[in-house]
């Protein structure tokens, strides 16, 4: 069957003008199939990976169906974070020259207020923002949608997990029923599937499935190193490879922080994106970042969120993700357009299982590679320096010495020698100082140093893990029946107590409580930072295991008879025996994984508490 073009799909030509200035030729998958139907204007239920192109699968129909004449917004896009909603309206931006008297407008937080309200006034039809900030807008009186005809949600599921459920109820509920709904999200969750239900009219579901979730022009390695050798491994690759832009991964703000101030101390020109910016910082570092300015940016994966950057050419994870889908979002950033690219994972011993878990997810193998050598460093210097030479002889673009190298000759320094001398000077100037790491070391010599630092046994309720590290196992209250993962258990224990990263041990999940290592002498400090924490609107709380801990077979432990269920067991999603029970990205599946959720009244929470979002993961109201 002959693939579908753009003007198959019923699209204006003033837009399908538009379109073909920018280049694109035939319609992406998503594209092919939610057009049309959201031209007719049918609700549309999509489900697709990020970077599929869905943001034209909605623009271009929503564009085409404005009414140019009249001022009142009549398009609302949802987005979960700052930067999605700026790219969105970039998007928009792109092809609104086909359609006079149309505008479009974001608002976010982290931002002044007099802008986005001048913007507005202006007479937006199309606005595009985060709901915190859209319904303060509404609450304000500012921003008026009794004449709504589309609204959109993109990334939905992104929405829900950043605990935006209870805004997006408030603020769907003031607006018209008559309206087109478009919904897009990454995976169907339950609450998803509520969300659907809800606030949409007969819907049409389209879903694309990727046989790969990562493209081949992307060369995934992963080196296998200590915690203190990450940064000069770093410094290796970026040596040795002849990449222009990179992006470095890290799970925390503290690491992206630290990461930064290593490498501009190292003389990399480097900058930082996190929460913690104010917008005027995040935008001049974009900036930079594009221009060229900086060549490596480190940044989390929130604040990552809609980066719109096409020429990078290294993609670092510093930290491996929790979620295996932010994997795919971190990669992804490059080899972009038929580019090529790689991206470099950071592994130390026991993350081994989340790269397994990452491999079963986008079913592709990542290939182990060898840390680049003291040798193999000092050898790539001099070939780029041999090619430099060789290129300025060539060309013949250089200012005559001759005078310096007969002085050198006459003082009784032979040709060879005083080219020797003058390539030292060169690579000497220009040289960063390299840091023996233990990597460098054979693997026989580095596990007999091994075997000699090996303290006692640990007593019960300290486990060595395979870094050597001594930890305690440690008692949570949240479990299965809260919906929550191994990794946003981690993060919500390494963005309250502030951790160093990589510090946390194995997780165990079971229907009411889990269990987590830490090690010894971070224990007092986990349990006083997690004071006032939540995690899916629960307040944590921590607790030694009884007994001061004990192993993975060890009997849980209860602080409240209510919290006792006899059929606990723990989350497998880290063993690597076999078990019939599948987990994704989000939690069990399957009829044992399955848990009562009673019929929603209004919106699409039901009856139980609102979610709220992980302390310290910063939201963009």
């Amino acid at each position: 069957m002959q693939k579908p073009m753009f003007p198959d799909l019923g699209i204006d030509p003033e837009i399908l003008k538009a379109i073909e200035k920018l280049g694109f030729e035939q319609p992406s998958p998503i594209q092919a199939e939610a057009i049309p139907v959201a031209l007719s204007g049918r609700d549309v239920v999509g489900q697709s990976q990020t970077g599929s192109g869905k943001t034209m699968a909605f623009a271009i129909p929503g564009l085409q169906r404005i009414n140019a004449n009249d001022r009142a917004v009549q398009m609302l896009v949802m987005c979960p974070t700052r930067e999605l909603a700026m790219q969105v309206c970039t998007e928009f931006h792109k092809l609104i020259p086909s359609r006079k008297n149309v505008l479009a407008t974001p608002i976010y937080g982290g931002a002044g207020y007099d802008h986005q309200i001048r913007a507005l006034k202006k007479g937006s039809q199309i606005v595009v923002g985060t709901p915190g900030r859209i319904l303060d807008f509404m609450r304000r009186g500012t921003l008026k949608l009794g004449g709504l005809k589309l609204l959109v949600f993109d990334e939905a599921d992104e929405m829900l997990d950043m605990g935006f459920r209870d805004e997006i109820q408030e603020l769907v509920d003031e607006l018209p029923v008559e309206r087109q709904t478009i919904l897009f999200s990454a995976t169907i969750t339950k609450q998803i599937r509520n969300l659907i239900e809800n606030y949409t009219r007969d819907p049409e579901t389209i879903t694309i499935e990727q046989r790969t979730l990562t493209v081949p022009t992307i060369e995934q390695r992963y080196f296998e190193v200590r915690g203190r050798s990450k940064i000069e491994t770093i410094c290796r690759v970026l040596d040795t490879e002849s990449a222009r832009k990179s992006i470095i991964f890290a799970n925390t703000k503290r690491a992206v922080d630290d990461i930064t101030d290593a490498l501009v101390a190292r003389g990399y020109t480097s900058d930082r994106l996190h929460g913690d910016l104010s917008q005027t910082m995040r935008d001049r570092v974009m900036k930079n970042f594009r221009t060229g300015n900086i060549e490596i940016l480190t940044a989390t994966d929130v604040a990552a969120r809609g980066l719109d950057v096409d020429d990078v050419d290294l993609i670092f994870n510093y930290d491996l993700p929790y979620d295996v889908e932010d994997y795919v979002h971190r990669i992804g950033r490059t080899g972009r357009a038929g580019r090529e690219g790689k991206a470099i994972s950071l592994v130390i011993g026991r993350e081994i299982f989340l790269l397994e878990r990452i491999q079963r997810y986008i079913r592709t193998k990542i290939k182990r590679s060898r840390v680049p050598s003291l040798e193999e460093l000092a050898s790539t210097r001099e070939e780029a320096l041999f090619e430099k030479v060789r290129t300025t002889l060539e060309s013949g673009e250089f200012a005559p010495h001759d005078h310096t190298v007969e002085k050198l000759l006459d003082a009784g320094f032979i040709s060879t020698n005083i080219s020797s001398a003058l390539i030292h000077l060169l690579l000497k100037e220009g040289e960063r100082e390299a840091e023996e790491i233990a990597e460098d070391r054979p693997q026989q010599e580095r596990s007999e140093r091994g075997s000699r630092d090996r303290g006692d046994r640990p007593r019960r309720g300290q486990r060595p893990g395979r870094d050597g590290i001594r930890r305690t196992r440690m008692f949570i209250n949240v479990g299965r029946v809260d919906e929550v993962t191994a990794g946003q258990i981690a993060g919500a224990i390494y963005n309250s107590a502030n951790l160093p990263e990589g510090s946390i041990g194995s997780i165990d999940i079971y229907d009411r409580s889990s269990y987590v290592e830490i090690p010894d002498d971070l224990v007092d400090k986990t349990l006083s930072g997690i004071e006032g924490a939540k995690l899916r609107g629960r307040n944590l709380r921590m607790d030694l295991a009884d007994g001061g801990g004990g192993f993975s077979g060890s009997k849980p432990r209860y602080s409240k008879r209510s919290d006792r269920r006899s059929d606990d067991r723990p989350d497998k999603r880290f063993d690597k025996r076999p078990n019939k029970r599948r987990f994704d990205s989000r939690g069990p599946e399957g009829k044992r994984g399955k848990r009562p959720f009673s019929k929603p009244k209004r919106g699409f929470g039901g009856n139980r508490k609102p979610k709220g979002s992980v302390k310290g993961r910063k939201r963009d109201d």
